[in-house]
């Protein structure tokens, strides 16, 4: 861990709490010199201190005193690893009650793990870790991941953001942090975390969350005696194993998550996740059976597996009063009745184009969705609008989806695909849509083709994220509607065009875009994008992708105006050997093309040209 200047370490500490070097008030300024003083030039010291004040909900000196009482004053002298432990430990024992069950918890996962962010909060809400008192308005869900939200503001815990670097989606922990939580989890009890068969048989009773990361290593006496693991409430097994633990036996168990599954396991209690996509006949080789009823599991919240390793789910499936994530991979049916799920808030992947009316419907009675993604083509739609196995047409499937879609008022998250891309190009029937969708922030129908932008999008006033593909690009649509532009919340736009622009598109400082940071472009006229004094002043990353044979060879018009521009990131299909008639390599021109562009824009991005 590098140590910092004196200078870096005071801008890293006021930074961190009062947003700018500068504005710390003078009755703080003797207090923090001494507690940064005590903290040595460590970084990891000096966030960790500085969260733990930060998430103060008032700000006293006194408060402040106490930190710095609490510190070892020989720190800053002479570091040692058991000092640094003590300031992590500091920041545990001032987490509020609800956190430190959260906090400990993360011992679950092994050395180096990213944590994904969804299905770290669905484990805390299943192990009970959060409560929710009859006036709170917020749910569950929502609590927990202003839980996840709170750790990240305190530097418990390392956020990672999505592939736009707007949206944290997973954590990472320190390894000090992490032998913090190890040391605290041995001593309560909390989490058992185990490499080696010998380490489980030896475990003692009441052993209260396994995770066993045992990398394909024989288990034989686990098979045959488990008893002692009875009171298990969560059980974790990662890498591909061989134990086959007796499900039946965890009278306790509220949690199960496999990232490999063990051979000829029938699953009853059920998280099934890869580490890489399985291969295509893993299925016939390993197959999951699902038992055919599931009814009796009262009280699964949530199930998820992500490839496709079986063919169907159970029928009975509807019946489970407290499912709130049903998560199943792409290629299965709706299951009749899904409208009596009316607990769910999430619900992935599955078909609606091969579905009956009545149960497409039924989603519109799920008014309790945050996040719905969905499968609406499969091959291409024929000439008379009948899908390619003639099941059933575009018509009577849409009617229904867009009468369900409209009753849903809590989206936060919407999500419409088609395999292939594109093979849903009929989308004058979501273009009529009448949404109440106030609570939208992460829209994807860029599988669809829109003739133009549809109306009822500029009504998302709280949409971060757009991704959308169009037909046409016109005035009329950009300008005079501004129907994107104007988007207040707007932080991510993925824009497709697929037809030829007549006109050019002028974003400049009336257009709109204000919290704009990344904007992704995908037409191969690159030159019909024109960009005016003071367009998009938060842009970060503009993205490009080009068919290197269809470029019109130019850049965007106006570029030198994003002034807060720092990556240009252009994508193109060509193969990095290939080349053009002049034997020119095509990488090779855009990358001087974009570079001579950068070398004029006063920030100075960095250009990047990506084949393959």
């Amino acid at each position: 861990m590098k140590p910092l200047s004196e200078h870096d370490s005071r801008k890293l500490f006021f930074c961190r709490i009062f947003g700018s070097e500068d504005a710390c008030p003078s009755q703080f300024e003797k207090v923090s010199f001494e507690i940064l003083r005590k903290c040595g030039v460590l970084p990891l010291a000096i966030i960790t201190v500085a969260g733990i004040l930060a998430c103060h909900p008032t700000r006293l000196v006194e408060q402040w005193e106490h930190i710095q009482d609490c510190l070892a004053s020989q720190y800053a002298e002479n570091p040692s690893l058991e000092d640094m432990m003590h300031i992590l430990d500091l920041s545990y024992k001032n987490l509020p009650r609800h956190l430190k069950a959260c906090f400990l918890y993360l011992g679950s996962y092994p050395e180096d793990h990213t944590i994904c962010r969804d299905e770290l909060v669905r484990r805390w809400v299943a192990e009970g870790f959060v409560t929710v008192s009859a006036s709170h308005r917020r749910d569950e869900w929502d609590v927990a991941m202003s839980y996840f939200n709170e750790l990240v503001n305190r530097s418990m815990i390392q956020p990672v953001y999505d592939f736009y670097n707007v949206e944290v989606v997973s954590c990472r922990l320190h390894d000090m942090m992490l032998d913090l939580i190890v040391r605290r989890c041995r001593e309560y009890n909390f989490v058992s975390l185990v490499h080696d068969p010998g380490a489980v048989v030896e475990l003692q009773d009441k052993v209260r969350r396994l995770t066993a990361n045992l990398n394909g290593k024989e288990m034989p006496v686990i098979i045959s005696n488990c008893s002692h693991l009875s009171q298990i409430r969560s059980l974790a097994i990662l890498e591909r194993s061989y134990w086959a633990p007796p499900l039946l036996e965890f009278k306790r168990l509220r949690v199960l998550l496999l990232l490999e599954f063990p051979k000829n396991i029938k699953l009853r209690y059920l998280k099934v996740q890869f580490k890489t996509r399985p291969q295509q006949d893993y299925s016939q080789t390993h197959p999951i059976v699902l038992p055919s009823q599931i009814r009796n599991m009262r009280k699964l919240e949530t199930l998820e597996i992500p490839f496709e390793v079986f063919s169907s789910i159970p029928s009975d499936i509807v019946d489970l009063p407290c499912l709130a994530n049903l998560i199943m991979p792409w290629g299965l049916l709706l299951p009749d009745g899904i409208g009596k799920l009316t607990s769910l808030r999430t619900l992935k992947s599955f078909m609606v184009w091969m579905s009956s009316s009545e149960t497409i419907e039924g989603i519109g009675k799920l008014t309790n969705l945050t996040d719905l993604s969905l499968e609406c083509c499969r091959k291409f739609v024929g000439p008379m609008g009948r899908c390619a196995d003639g099941h059933t047409t575009t018509a009577t499937w849409m009617t229904a989806l867009i009468s369900s879609l409209e009753q849903l008022v809590r989206l936060k998250r919407l999500s419409l695909e088609s395999f292939p891309s594109g093979c849903c190009a009929c989308s004058d029937g979501l273009s009529s849509l009448t949404p109440n969708f106030g609570n939208l922030e992460w829209l994807d129908v860029s599988q669809w083709t829109f003739y133009r932008v549809p109306r009822w999008i500029g009504d998302l006033h709280n949409l971060r994220s757009l991704r959308l593909t169009v037909k046409e690009m016109s005035k009329s649509s950009w300008e005079d509607h501004s129907i994107i532009g104007k988007l207040p919340s707007l932080i991510l736009l993925n824009l497709k065009i697929t037809g030829v622009l007549t006109e050019r598109i002028v974003i400049g400082g009336s257009t709109g875009f204000a919290l704009l940071q990344s904007f992704e472009f995908n037409y191969d006229g690159t030159s019909h994008l024109t960009f005016e004094s003071g367009a998009m002043p938060k842009l970060r990353e503009l993205m490009l992708r080009l068919d290197p044979w269809a470029w019109d060879k130019a850049t965007p018009v106006g570029l030198h105006h994003l002034s807060s521009l720092k990556e240009i990131n252009v994508y193109t299909l060509e193969l990095r050997g290939s080349t053009t008639r002049s034997g020119e390599s095509g990488q090779k021109i855009m990358n001087s093309v974009f570079s001579k562009a950068a070398a004029a824009i006063p920030s100075r991005p960095a250009v990047a040209v990506w084949c393959g």
